[in-house]
């Protein structure tokens, strides 16, 4: 099988199902945002640092294949079998970010990104998750979404936020904290 088709070169792509839309759709866009967001976690998943969270991680990839998959299916074929997010997958995240911040000291502060690269690449990671939410926001003003969706990517966002903390603490990097002008 050859890995290049041809069937896009006009700017169209197909959502499973076979309904063909423009590559500047909405949901490509979507399923777009969440792709790079999980080439990042898998950037992540790759550090020494994250040795000890490292199957957690490919379980985050896992599900944002599965939230690829529902973004990709057309609207009205939804009778196709794709796999599930559950509850249990967001509960997976938040017991996560309670055993991370059981080690860390409370935030008074806004935390600046940065200090090491590791960091930098879970500020990155952050952030392109929030963009992909937004994405998945807009797409849902439009068109059915699962609400699942957006809860799972608000809660992974701020597994990375305290991921990011948690990188610092091991690497024994000081956080940065943002310091506004007084006026």
């Amino acid at each position: 099988m050859k890995i290049y088709t041809k069937t896009g070169d006009k700017g169209t792509t197909a959502l499973i199902g076979g309904v063909r839309v423009s590559k500047a759709h909405r949901r490509i866009d979507s399923y777009g945002e969440v792709d790079e967001l999980n080439a990042y976690i898998g950037l992540l998943r790759d550090l020494e640092v994250n040795a000890s969270r490292k199957e957690q991680l490919k379980e985050i990839q896992d599900r944002l294949f599965t939230i690829g998959s529902h973004l990709a299916l057309a609207p009205d074929k939804t009778s196709r079998r794709i796999p599930d997010l559950h509850e249990e997958d967001i509960a997976l995240l938040e017991t996560a970010i309670d055993q991370m911040e059981e080690h860390l000291s409370p935030l008074r502060q806004f935390v600046l990104p940065g200090g090491h690269i590791y960091i930098s690449y879970a500020h990155v990671a952050r952030t392109v998750c929030r963009r992909a939410e937004r994405a998945v926001v807009g797409l849902a003003e439009e068109e059915p979404v699962e609400e699942i969706i957006v809860i799972y990517l608000n809660r992974l966002s701020d597994y990375l936020f305290v991921l990011s903390r948690v990188m610092a603490k091991e690497l024994g990097v000081e956080e940065n904290y943002w310091s506004p002008r007084r006026w």
